[in-house]
Parts: structure tokens; C-alpha cells; sequence
């Protein structure tokens, strides 16, 4: 406390010119309009910019929030995709003498649920991603995945909370594909060159391709639902010997950077895988 008193005595003249020079500029603002106005507008300038500078930092530190809060709604938003939806008869009507309500409805085929990437490499011929999602968040085995740009690979192994994705720049990994314009049939695999590309194969060279076109799943596929980008044409490979194309696909999935994903559940695919094997089972008898 004495060095309080000491400070004042040795600087009260600085002290009461400084009171008395805030006092003069409080009056001149507050009974001019001129110098009122031309505070304001500086004082409004500063604090704006303090609270640009506040807000930036602010957003920063949300921005993990904001991501989460976009794949929640990307979640829904993708759970309504008609895509999604299909009927075991294309009609949905009867026609007999009378018009009778068929009572077989559309059920949803494929469910999407969020999830985290926590480990991925893209610098080996199998490579895998790792994501925050088990088997206590009903992820299991032979469930597909999907990023926000187009397919990323499926699921291979479950524990209780992780979950490993073999992903599509995996040697062993292979997707049925189509071509958006004209619908043919393929299949899409990595030829381990680069994380970029991947090769389509099996298009007969019937249908027209050209570079830029886009390659989506098609319906035939178990994991994805149909229409999921895979990549568009880079480049056609020639190769005159065979009557299909070989092109060179770039990924719609940037895999240096993937954070979220959706992973689909084909909910008809136990029903779907056994019955196909019940026919394979008696065709080889």
C-alpha cells in the first residue's frame, strides 16, 4: 500500500494532467455532434476489428463442432435419397377388372451410419483405413463405406469400437460400376500405381466412353447403393486386341485427407447372399 502512495506522489502531475485530459475528451465528445460522431465511427472501426480477430479465433476452435454438426445433417440428407428405397415389383398398382392397391411397398435397402477416420495409408498395395466405429455402433463385416465425394471401400474387420476398411486403393478390393451415361456394366480394381487412379476394365467397347465421363455403382452391387460416384475417365488405354475398354478412372475420394465417412448397411444383403449360395450349392451337386 505504501508503494501505491509513493507512486502517486512521485507521478501526480503526469496523473491529474492525464484525469483532467480524459475528463476534456468525455465532455467534447459527449456535447459535440461532430466529435461524437467521428468517435463513434473510430471506436465502431476498433471493436469491429477486435471482434473479427475474436470471432476467427472462435471459429477455429468450433470448427471440429461444425464438421460433426455437417456429417449429422449429410446423414440424414443421405437416409432420404430414393437410391436408398426400392420395391420388389416395379408396379405399384394391380389391374383387374377393378384397380386394386398393391400392398407391397418400398422398404429401405441401405442405411448409412457416421463414422471417424482415425488411421489410413495410401503408400502400400493393400491399403486400409481404421475408423472410431465397432461393433457396438453396429458396424459388422461386408458393409460398404462411402466418403462425401464418392466410395472409399468396405469393411473387413470389427472389434468393439474400430473398425478396418479395406480400401478401394487395395489390390484386393473390386467394385461393380456403370457408366452414368448409358449404363453398361463394369468392374473397377487399383492397379497399385498411383493413390489417383484406378483402372475400369469389362465396358464393351459397344457403349460410347470418353474422358471425363462419370462412373457410378451400379445396382448390382451389395455394398453400395447405386449411383455413388467412383471417379471419372482420365484417360483410355488402347488396346485393340480385346473387344472392351481399359481406362484409367481418377478418384472421386480424395484419400490423402478423408475425415468422416458413411458406412451402408445393405439391409437385404444376408437374405440376397443366402439365397445365391443355395443356388450355387445346387447347381454344383
Amino acid at each position: 500500500m505504501r508503494n501505491v502512495f509513493l507512486f502517486i506522489r512521485r507521478y501526480f502531475n503526469f496523473l491529474f494532467f492525464l484525469t483532467l485530459e480524459i475528463i476534456s475528451l468525455i465532455m467534447l465528445f459527449r456535447y459535440n455532434k461532430f466529435h461524437e460522431a467521428a468517435f463513434a465511427s473510430v471506436a465502431g472501426e476498433f471493436t469491429g476489428r477486435i471482434d473479427q480477430k475474436y470471432n476467427n479465433i472462435e471459429y477455429y476452435f468450433k470448427l471440429k463442432g461444425t464438421n460433426e454438426d455437417l456429417v449429422k445433417e449429410n446423414l440424414r440428407l443421405r437416409q432420404l435419397l430414393k437410391e436408398n428405397y426400392e420395391s420388389p415389383v416395379q408396379r405399384n398398382h394391380l389391374f383387374y377388372d377393378t384397380i386394386l392397391d398393391d400392398s407391397v411397398k418400398k422398404i429401405q435397402r441401405f442405411l448409412y451410419l457416421e463414422a471417424k477416420v482415425v488411421g489410413s495409408a495410401v503408400s502400400t498395395q493393400t491399403n486400409y483405413l481404421t475408423l472410431h466405429r465397432g461393433s457396438n455402433q453396429q458396424i459388422h463385416p461386408n458393409m460398404g463405406v462411402v466418403g462425401p465425394s464418392g466410395i472409399v471401400g468396405r469393411i473387413i474387420s470389427v472389434s468393439q469400437n474400430f473398425s478396418v476398411v479395406m480400401s478401394m486403393l487395395n489390390r484386393h478390393f473390386t467394385v461393380i460400376v456403370k457408366l452414368k451415361n448409358t449404363g453398361e456394366r463394369g468392374k473397377v480394381e487399383w492397379d497399385g500405381v498411383s493413390p489417383d487412379y484406378v483402372l475400369l476394365k469389362d465396358i464393351p467397347k459397344s457403349a460410347p466412353l470418353n474422358k471425363g465421363d462419370s462412373i457410378l455403382t451400379s445396382e448390382t452391387s451389395t455394398l453400395f447403393p447405386p449411383g455413388v460416384l467412383v471417379g471419372t475417365v482420365h484417360e483410355i488405354i488402347e488396346d485393340p486386341s480385346s473387344g472392351f475398354y481399359t481406362a484409367r478412372l481418377k478418384t472421386a475420394t480424395n484419400f490423402y485427407n478423408i475425415q468422416y465417412v458413411y458406412v451402408t448397411e445393405n439391409t437385404q444383403y444376408d437374405e440376397q447372399k443366402a439365397l445365391e449360395d443355395s443356388v450355387k450349392k445346387k447347381l454344383n451337386e
